[in-house]
């Protein structure tokens, strides 16, 4: 069976009113969407319950983080049963902001992703290098390193659960964007290290999506490589464009 493409908007730290939010969920509602593509969106903590119950219903809601408590003197934190229970099915988790502002290590970054297994979450994975990495070519090492705590943490069968998200850090609101056949080349190394690591039907069947300065502009692209399953989207998925990529394989 071929892999579902999978779009996903990570909104961050954005909108900062709920006028915005509303106005950014209604145009999703109105615009023409691939049917065949699955669309999640991850807006802010304080937005997931009232997007949740704004939006269309084949656009389903991510959470951007947890923490891997069900509950406790977590001061700031949000729990994957608290995002279960406001019927949030999605978490994104390992985003190079996560690992490099607030210093997660790629084992804390599996520990979440157990706990959100447990919890019935779907996760989608982000793993990527920085630029000094890339250019040291250390980029399958890099990215190797950072999968195999949570391949040594979850079952095989968990992989139908999991979005690998690879997003280079480099290409990260910068504008810059790997091309099309470097981002091809990449994925194809991901997907050989789960082929290794986990099993072939997993390597053939996981969605190993790409994220960093997507636009409407190079999706088209970048959605032609077979080990491109689809997107994680920044700044763009904030835009009307962000339609025009969750279409990136229509005519």
């Amino acid at each position: 069976m071929p892999r579902q493409f999978f779009v996903g908007g990570n909104f961050k730290m954005n909108p900062i009113d709920r006028a915005t939010e509303a106005s950014l969920v209604g145009g999703l509602n109105k615009a023409t969407l691939d049917p065949t593509t699955e669309v999640v969106i991850a807006p802010p903590a304080i937005y997931l319950i009232s997007v949740k119950a704004s939006v269309r219903p084949d656009v389903a809601v991510s959470a951007q983080n947890l923490y891997p408590k069900d509950s406790g003197a977590f001061t700031g934190e949000i729990s994957p049963k608290q995002l279960v229970d406001a019927g949030i099915p999605w978490v994104i988790l390992g985003h190079s902001e996560r690992r490099t502002i607030f210093h997660e290590s790629s084992e804390f970054v599996a520990q979440k992703v157990r706990a959100a297994l447990d919890s019935g979450l779907k996760v989608i994975l982000c793993i990527g290098e920085t630029l000094q990495q890339r250019e040291s070519g250390e980029t399958g090492a890099v990215n190797e390193a950072q999968l195999k705590p949570v391949i040594a943490a979850i079952k095989t069968a968990e992989w139908k659960n999991i979005v690998i998200a690879y997003e280079p850090v480099w290409a990260i609101g910068t504008g810059k964007v790997a091309t099309s056949t470097r981002a091809q080349d990449t994925q194809a190394e991901i997907r050989a290290v789960i082929r290794k690591s986990v099993s072939a039907t997993v390597a053939d069947e996981v969605r190993i999506i790409y994220g960093g300065s997507v636009t409407a502009n190079n999706c088209k692209e970048l959605a032609t490589q077979p080990d491109v399953d689809g997107f994680l989207v920044g700044g763009a998925c904030l835009k009307p464009e962000f339609a025009n990529i969750v279409n990136a394989r229509l005519a």
